[in-house]
């Protein structure tokens, strides 16, 4: 069978699935659009925030990323991973207590300002959106190879498909939808790994066959890379190339970033009760887990794959370069991926061959001249289809194609699809209802979010268009912003009964305003972006990348939200006793009263 067809199918009917579910759930009033009624078990909302939380960045970037950087990009695993557990003990259940819709609402109330709910709206709003970029982007990517179309086809697709079931569904319809989408892109990210961990180390865990023997060499795997990619020029894979203090900022940045994730937080406001929140975090981190165990293996044993293809050690143990796509249907799969526009090549010497190294290397520019090599012939190869391609470049069955296909687009649309959710709650409930209109009906608001929703698919799609690097850069993006305002708040918000509305005000613009800044500064995007230009310009302040301000924009919030608040009037005594009442569980102290 083709293997279009193949894909097809996989792709077609897991859509069915999805749209199938959302029919069946589909939301009948507000609090099953904004909550699912708040009946969701702890085991499902785990599965659902699993499938939330990790997006097109984890499926389809960020083992790209880890693939061709390597130990310096161990960040992303790092970070996310660090940052759910920040989330899943100092905010989830904290705020579930607190009984309402979204994080705005919590904001609003717990600063006892309009003002306050209003700016964490407009901070979640630029910060869902420019996270959802990276999902579409995903979509687009994943869409564009599988169906044989342009990336661009590929994405207005998707946004027709996420339409179809998040407008309709609401929370409700888009739990149980992210459910399915868990379990599809699961298997899709392990089985692919078990396939290729057994081809390269006999071992069918991939995690262990990283650590394990490269059976063709008999070296240790990262042995084995270590020297393949030296050979061709680059850093060692297993090194720390780049500056460590940037490193622990873009961690951090991530951390609290995804602590102040609304789209993620969201999801522990579905379970009936307070210990539900809890256990839903620990389901949604083994779940979590799963995948991210099995990253660093993909990654490694992709960038061995692909150098392996352009570079194999011929029989007389000199590194040759392969024939060209032409005359050897190994490489059938660049001929695919060449026709979305997102990898390329050129016979720059016109010898028939592929040569790829990094001519900027001293001692490779040396034999470059003596072979006749005229650079890097490898023009393009976009991070953000390694995970996609990795089936075809192992020569796996058309089946696991077909299948990670299915998985690639289930993670960008699961996540893409919180997001969405998230910013038309925003816009329903806390711009509409709590600002605007608050005499507004349950049906009123209910048409409101969908409307808002079908806006937000709208503007998502054409960001993702041009969007302003690889799925997970624009994705790092996203989370300073919700490190530099919303994470501060909420965790002032619960833990501190001396922060009071102005100072709350004044600490997420402060965040939010010096991080957008360095960040359009640092990328040269003052006022139009150049979407093709996908990397850091040389930092601003010290060593700091735009990525990673997110830490430092989040230390100005804390800082400006406490100074405004001592130089201004007290938080008010219900207020304080509200927040106690959160962070300490209820009936606590009661036997000692007695």
């Amino acid at each position: 069978m083709d293997q279009t067809v193949i894909n097809i199918i996989f792709v077609g009917a897991s859509f069915a699935l999805y749209i199938g579910i959302a029919i069946w759930a589909r939301a009948g009033s507000t609090s099953e659009f904004y909550a699912a009624g708040r009946g969701v078990h702890p085991v499902t909302n785990g599965m659902a925030t699993a499938a939330d939380w990790m997006s097109a960045a984890s499926f389809i970037s960020m083992a790209g990323l880890i693939a061709f950087t390597g130990y310096d990009n161990s960040t992303y695993l790092m970070g996310w991973t660090g940052g759910y557990v920040l989330l899943a003990l100092l905010l989830a259940p904290y705020l579930r207590k607190f009984g309402k819709y979204t994080v705005s609402e919590f904001i609003g109330d717990r600063f006892y300002s309009k003002t306050a709910r209003l700016v964490a709206v407009v901070c979640l709003i630029i910060a869902s959106v420019t996270y959802v970029i990276g999902q579409m982007t995903g979509v687009g990517v994943a869409f564009g190879r599988f169906l044989e179309v342009d990336s661009t086809t590929g994405l207005l697709i998707g946004a027709v498909i996420v339409f179809a079931y998040a407008v309709f569904g609401g929370m409700k319809g888009v739990t149980y939808t992210q459910v399915a989408q868990y379990v599809v892109l699961i298997l899709a990210y392990t089985i692919p790994a078990v396939f290729i961990s057994l081809q390269l180390t006999g071992n069918p865990i991939p995690g262990l066959g990283l650590f394990g023997e490269h059976q063709a060499s008999g070296e240790p795997l990262l042995a084995r890379l270590d020297q393949v990619v030296t050979d061709l020029g680059f850093n060692e894979y297993t090194a720390h190339n780049g500056d460590t203090f940037n490193m622990m900022l873009f961690t951090l940045s991530l951390m609290i970033g995804t602590a102040g994730l609304p789209h993620v937080i969201m999801r522990f406001f579905t379970v009936p009760r307070v210990s539900d929140a809890r256990w839903s975090a620990g389901w949604a981190l083994v779940f979590i887990a799963l995948l991210y165990l099995t990253a660093p293996a993909v990654g490694a044993m992709a960038r061995l794959n692909i150098t392996d293809q352009f570079w194999p050690n011929g029989t007389d143990g000199e590194a040759v370069a392969i024939e060209t796509i032409e005359n050897d249907p190994a490489y059938d799969w660049m001929a695919s991926w060449q026709q979305t526009g997102l990898l390329g090549w050129e016979d720059k010497n016109g010898d028939g061959r592929i040569q790829y190294y990094n001519e900027t290397n001293p001692a490779l520019q040396e034999r470059a001249a003596a072979e006749g090599w005229s650079g890097n012939e490898l023009t393009n190869f976009n991070n953000d289809i390694l995970v996609l391609a990795n089936p075809e470049i192992a020569n796996l069955p058309g089946w696991v194609i077909g299948l990670v296909a299915a998985g690639g687009l289930a993670a960008a649309l699961s996540t893409a699809a919180g997001l969405l959710l998230a910013i038309s709650s925003a816009v329903s409930h806390d711009l509409v209802k709590g600002a605007i209109n608050p005499g507004i009906s349950e049906k009123g608001e209910l048409l409101t979010a969908r409307i808002a929703m079908a806006v937000s698919i709208a503007v998502a799609t054409y960001l993702g268009l041009n969007p302003p690097g690889f799925a997970a850069q624009t994705v790092a993006l996203a989370f300073g912003l919700a490190a530099s305002s919303i994470f501060p708040a909420l965790m002032m918000g619960i833990f501190s009964t001396k922060i009071n509305n102005s100072g709350a005000v004044a600490g997420m613009i402060a965040g939010l305003v010096t991080t957008l800044l360095y960040i359009f500064l640092h990328k040269g995007w003052f006022f139009i972006p150049d979407t093709n230009s996908f990397t850091d310009a040389d930092p601003l302040l010290g060593t700091i990348k735009s990525t990673s301000f997110g830490a430092v924009g989040a230390l100005i919030n804390f800082v400006v939200a406490y100074v405004v608040s001592s130089m201004t009037r007290p938080v008010p005594d219900d207020i304080q006793e509200l927040v106690e009442s959160v962070r300490v569980p209820r009936g606590a102290g009661t036997a000692q009263a007695h």
